[in-house]
C-alpha cells in the first residue's frame, strides 16, 4: 500500500516492504520504492509531451534522502525545459559501454582476433602477441585516440632498444591493419596512423650462405650423418653381446634422421620451417615433380606449388624409402608433425663454422641464388609465396647485370 508522506531520514527508516512505495507530499513525482530485501530506490516521475518516464535517482544507503530530494528537483527543472532526463541517461549509458568495447584490447578480443584466426591460423597468434607485447601500453586506449604522436614517440623508444627499422615497420603494419578494420566495421569513424611513414629499411644486408659456408654446411651434414649411423651400429653391436633388443639399423638408408633432409628442402624450394614441418605425403607429387603448400599452412593464406628440382626430389624420395609414404612428412616421436628442429640445426652451424645465421636465411639462400642466376623477381616471388613483389625486391641488388643490360640498350 502506498505511503503519502515528506520523504525524510525519518520516513525512510520505518519503511517496510509492505508499504512497497511512498510518494513525496513536496514534491511532485518524487518517491521511493522498497523491495520485500528491504532495499530502497529513489525515482522521478515525470511525463514529457504526452511519454511518461521514470528516472532512478539512486539507491538508499548510496544517497540520503536529501540528495535524492535535490536530485530530483535538477531533474525536475531539466524536464520543465523539455529534456527527456531518461533518454539522457539512457544515451550515456550507451556511449560509455561503446568506449568500453572500443578500447584496442576489447577490439582485439572481441572482433579482431576471431577476423584473423578465420583468415589465417598460421599467423594468427603471432600478430596477436605484437600487440600484447609491443603495444600493451596502448591496449586501454581508446582506438580515436590512438594518434600518430604517441606511436612516433613508441617508436623513438624502440630505436633507442635497438629495434631493426624493418621490425618496427612491421609491427607498426600490424597495428595500422588492426585500426583500418575498425574503421571499416564502423567501430570507430577514421585513424590517422597513415601519417606515420614507414622507416628506410637496408634491404642489401640478406643473408645468404657463401660457395664456402654452403660446402661447409653439406660437408658437416654428411659427417653427422655418417656419425649417428656408426654410433647407432656400435650401439646395437654393445646391445646385441649382452642380449638387448636391437636398435632399427640406420646403414641402409639414406638419411640417419630427419635434419638432412629438412635442411636440403629448404635449399631448394624456399619453404619456411612451419611450411615444412607440416607437409604431408599427399602434398608431394613424384609425377609431376612438385609439391603442395597448403592455404592454411602459408603465412599468405594461398595455396602454392612448388617445382622439385633435382636434389629435392631425390631428397623427398630418399626420405620415404627410409621412412614410410603416409601422413605427416616429418613426424615427431609421437607420430605427430614435428614442431622444432632447433638443437640440432644449432649444433650443426656450430660445426659447420656458420655464424650469424637462421633457419629462415636458408628461404633467403634459395631466392638469392634464383636472382643470381638470371631468374626474374616476379618469378622468385610466386616461388617464395610473397604477396606482392615489395618483398621479393629485396634480392633485386643480386642482379646488377640486369641494370647493366638496361643501360647497354640505349647505348
Amino acid at each position: 500500500m502506498a505511503i503519502k508522506a515528506k520523504i525524510s531520514q525519518s520516513t525512510i527508516k520505518n519503511l517496510r516492504p509492505e508499504d512497497k512505495r511512498i510518494n513525496d507530499t513536496d514534491l511532485a513525482g518524487f518517491h521511493a520504492l522498497i523491495a520485500a530485501s528491504g532495499k530502497i530506490t529513489y525515482y522521478l516521475n515525470y511525463r514529457l509531451n504526452g511519454k511518461q518516464g521514470n528516472f532512478k535517482l539512486g539507491v538508499e544507503g548510496q544517497i540520503t534522502p536529501a540528495i535524492a530530494r535535490d536530485l530530483a528537483k535538477q531533474k525536475a527543472g531539466e524536464v520543465a525545459k523539455g529534456t527527456d532526463v531518461q533518454e539522457v541517461k539512457k544515451h550515456e549509458r550507451q556511449a560509455r559501454k561503446l568506449e568500453t568495447q572500443s578500447t584496442l584490447k576489447n577490439f582485439i578480443e572481441s572482433k579482431f582476433a576471431p577476423w584473423l584466426y578465420s583468415q589465417n591460423p598460421k599467423t594468427a597468434k603471432a600478430r596477436i602477441d605484437v600487440f600484447n607485447t609491443s603495444f600493451a601500453h596502448l591496449m586501454d586506449y581508446q582506438l580515436a585516440d590512438i594518434k600518430a604522436h604517441l606511436i612516433e614517440q613508441w617508436r623513438i623508444e624502440r630505436k633507442a632498444k635497438g629495434n631493426s627499422n624493418a621490425t618496427i615497420n612491421r609491427q607498426i603494419t600490424n597495428l595500422q591493419s588492426c585500426l583500418s578494420r575498425a574503421v571499416e566495421w564502423e567501430v570507430i569513424e577514421k585513424h590517422e596512423l597513415n601519417k606515420v611513414k614507414r622507416l628506410p629499411e637496408d634491404n642489401s644486408k640478406i643473408r645468404y650462405l657463401s660457395k664456402v659456408e654452403e660446402k661447409a654446411l653439406r660437408a658437416t651434414m654428411r659427417e653427422r650423418d655418417a656419425r649417428i649411423k656408426q654410433e647407432r651400429s656400435n650401439g646395437n653391436k654393445h646391445r646385441e653381446e649382452r642380449s638387448y633388443e636391437l636398435l632399427p639399423c640406420l646403414s641402409s638408408k639414406t638419411f640417419a634422421d630427419h635434419l638432412e633432409p629438412i635442411v636440403l628442402l629448404a635449399m631448394n624450394t624456399g619453404m619456411r620451417r612451419g611450411e615444412i614441418l607440416s607437409l604431408r605425403w599427399e602434398n608431394v607429387s613424384f609425377d609431376t615433380k612438385t609439391l603442395t603448400v597448403q592455404f592454411e599452412h602459408a603465412k599468405s593464406g594461398k595455396t602454392r606449388h612448388i617445382p622439385l628440382n633435382g636434389e629435392a626430389f631425390r631428397t623427398l624420395q630418399s626420405w620415404q624409402a627410409d621412412t614410410d609414404d603416409t601422413g605427416i612428412v616429418f613426424k615427431g616421436q609421437n607420430g605427430k608433425a614435428m614442431t622444432d628442429i632447433g638443437k640440432g640445426w644449432d649444433k650443426l652451424l656450430e660445426d659447420a663454422g656458420i655464424t650469424n645465421f637462421r633457419f629462415h636465411d636458408l628461404r633467403h639462400h634459395f631466392a638469392s641464388k634464383l636472382v643470381m642466376a638470371s631468374v626474374d623477381l616476379n618469378t622468385v616471388r610466386e616461388l617464395l609465396g610473397h604477396g606482392d613483389l615489395a618483398m621479393t625486391l629485396r634480392y633485386a641488388h643480386l642482379a646488377p647485370e640486369h641494370k647493366a643490360a638496361a643501360v647497354n640498350l640505349i647505348g
